[in-house]
């Protein structure tokens, strides 16, 4: 892979991280305080909600710095070794729990009684909107589990190649 694209990668992913603590630090709080000041009775869900996405973002934040550190292994020309399946590991399990936390939000979410403001159409948005994220977790897992497949067969096949060269 060009350098170009590792350093653009590189500057990506740590955007996406202080972008991540950012939103750990003062978004999601402030948020949160915000729906508890217009609406009291969303009081009791603020803290166990704001604890679970600030670990949804942290497990975005593990996931990127795994994948960092498998961008430094194709700079080095190091991907095909079993190091690199320790990284993909970390991928899979992050990105797992952060599943695991939608669905806990989206079963919480189906069979709570959250009081409305309006129309009730917050929680139906959440719930659906929670229900995606645990669509594309569970979706990208697997597709990571597959893609951990082909980086065996491919350094299996490497190995096999060196001994024969």
């Amino acid at each position: 892979m060009h350098r170009f694209f590792i350093a653009a990668l590189r500057v990506g992913i740590a955007f996406a991280i202080l972008a991540g603590l950012f939103g750990q630090l003062v978004v999601i709080p402030t948020t949160a305080a915000d729906e508890v000041d217009r609406f009291p009775p969303y009081e009791p869900f603020a803290v166990p909600y704001v604890t679970v996405a600030i670990l949804g973002v942290a497990c975005v934040q593990v996931a990127l710095g795994a994948v960092w550190m498998l961008l430094s292994m194709v700079e080095r020309e190091a991907i095909f070794t079993p190091r690199a399946f320790r990284w993909v590991d970390v991928v899979i399990g992050a990105s797992a729990v952060a599943t695991l936390l939608a669905l806990g939000v989206t079963g919480h979410l189906f069979l709570a009684e959250i009081p409305e403001p309006d129309d009730g159409m917050n929680a139906i948005s959440a719930l659906l909107g929670a229900t995606a994220c645990v669509g594309v977790g569970a979706a990208f897992v697997m597709l990571v589990v597959v893609m951990r497949g082909l980086l065996r067969k491919a350094t299996d096949l490497q190995t096999e190649m060196a001994e024969v060269v």
